[in-house]
């Protein structure tokens, strides 16, 4: 994500009338908070204080509020930026490479692997657990997570897998069910051990998705 300011926080700004800092200066400043954000969220949950946050973005609260607004805007856009970072890249191997593949399996690994290796990274678990733990007050840091996260790379493999389909590559007539079949081949098993704290060998992690990947073409192949 850009060190300045973001897309969501820009049009909320707008929308409020509200002036978001500009300029170099600022742009540095909206870095140092989004990044010491981070590290406070995951160490402390989302009971941290916006003294403790800004005494680690090396900020004043003040500065902190001409940004974000609050601190909850401030969360939000730590999860859309972890998310951006997390699935930028198997994003771009489904939209821009998967769906005019001519190699549908290798292009399909490519893809998957990267998406796991995004969504299962320690930080981006972390933080999903921060979320998980708050779901009850806070249900609007878990619905970001959905928009930005499992939404965002759902909506992207059903335009890739829709075009293979039109192209007589795959045979998919429900598209939201087979989406939801290879999170849960490949990424869903990351998830679960993640969420108890127990790492995954890296052969292990190869081995389901290579055979996630099979499974879901021996369904959906033609």
């Amino acid at each position: 994500m850009p060190a300045g300011k973001s897309a969501s926080a820009q049009a909320k700004a707008e929308a409020e009338g509200v002036p978001v800092p500009s300029g170099a200066r600022a742009a540095r400043k909206r870095q140092a908070i989004l990044e010491a954000a981070h590290r406070v969220f995951l160490r402390e949950g989302f009971t941290a204080g916006v003294d403790l946050l800004a005494a680690e973005a090396g900020v004043s609260k003040v500065t902190i509020y001409n940004h974000f607004g609050s601190k909850e805007n401030l969360f939000k856009e730590v999860i859309g930026r972890t998310l951006d970072e997390a699935l930028g890249a198997s994003e771009s191997l489904i939209l821009d490479q998967l769906a005019e593949s001519d190699d549908v399996r290798a292009d399909l690994l490519a893809a998957c692997r990267s998406w796991v290796a995004g969504l299962a990274a320690p930080d981006v678990l972390a933080l999903r657990d921060v979320i998980a733990g708050e779901r009850r007050r806070f249900p609007e840091l878990g619905e970001v997570w959905q928009e930005r996260g499992p939404a965002r790379q759902h909506a992207a493999l059903v335009r890739a897998l829709g075009r293979l389909t039109e192209r007589g590559v795959l045979r998919i007539a429900d598209m939201e069910l087979a989406v939801l079949q290879l999170s849960g081949l490949v990424l869903s098993p990351h998830l679960v051990y993640g969420s108890y704290g127990v790492e995954m060998s890296e052969g292990l992690a190869q081995r389901l998705v290579d055979g996630g990947v099979d499974m879901f073409l021996a369904r959906y192949g033609v």
